[in-house]
């Protein structure tokens, strides 16, 4: 099962993002289904699965399914284009795909899925863990700092909500580094920010911005330690 679901999953990644070219996509989705590029696609994606199931004839069906599914997912992508927002359309296209090939690889090696695993004490300490290190220590964030807030006048050059995604994904980082025991990205990660932030800190009017940047990056490290070491006790104890 393992095996055959890597070989699909490869060939939809090698036909949907390697050999698709960007001027393909615009052409599908300017003429959808009388697109030459849409057949082009099909064909290309028909061709990667022979090879990769090496021609054996047994996983006809699967082939037909796959190929067929993917026609049509790919038309509706570009009939829907605009009413639907981009990202949502994307993420929606690409499960459909995923779940085809999960139906083809159940066909030829059945599989049964467990939802029980899903509701063991581990699963919830990680998921614990990973509201905490996200929603709620933004909040914190938010809270703590707040009294310290800049309110610089160039924050329309600033993507939106920018640093709290900073924060949540350097948390997240932290965290991974600690659960498998690798210290050492912790300080690198720590550099790599320091570097990329170097132009704010030197430009800072009377070290307020420094102070700001530093206080909020400490806090930000401190949360993600300590919520990745109470983790990494408490799974000891499961």
């Amino acid at each position: 099962m393992i095996l055959l679901s890597i070989k699909l999953v490869f060939a939809h990644l090698l036909g949907d993002f390697v050999l698709q070219p960007t001027a393909w996509i615009k052409h599908k989705e300017m003429h959808r289904h009388r697109s030459r590029f849409l057949h082009y696609h099909i064909v290309i994606h028909g061709l990667i699965l022979i090879v990769v199931l090496q021609f054996e004839n047994s996983y006809w069906l699967g082939w037909l399914i796959i190929t067929f599914t993917h026609w049509i997912i790919d038309y509706l992508k570009t009939r829907y284009k605009d009413a639907l927002d981009s990202k949502v359309l994307f993420f929606t296209d690409q499960l459909a795909h995923l779940l085809v090939i999960a139906f083809v690889v159940y066909i030829y090696e059945p599989y049964t899925i467990s939802f029980e695993a899903l509701y063991t004490p581990r699963v919830f300490l990680i998921l614990t863990a990973l509201i905490m290190l996200t929603g709620v220590s933004s909040v914190l964030m938010k809270v703590i700092i707040n009294r310290w807030d800049l309110n610089e006048d160039n924050e329309e050059d600033s993507l939106p909500n920018a640093g709290k995604y900073i924060g949540m994904l350097e948390r997240l980082f932290i965290f991974g580094f600690i659960a498998i025991n690798y210290w050492q990205g912790i300080g690198f990660l720590l550099a790599a920010k320091s570097v990329f932030r170097f132009g704010d800190m030197s430009r800072s009017k009377d070290r307020k911005l420094t102070e700001y940047i530093l206080i909020g990056t400490l806090l930000s490290f401190g949360m993600a330690m300590l919520i990745g070491l109470g983790y990494e006790n408490l799974i000891k104890t499961l």
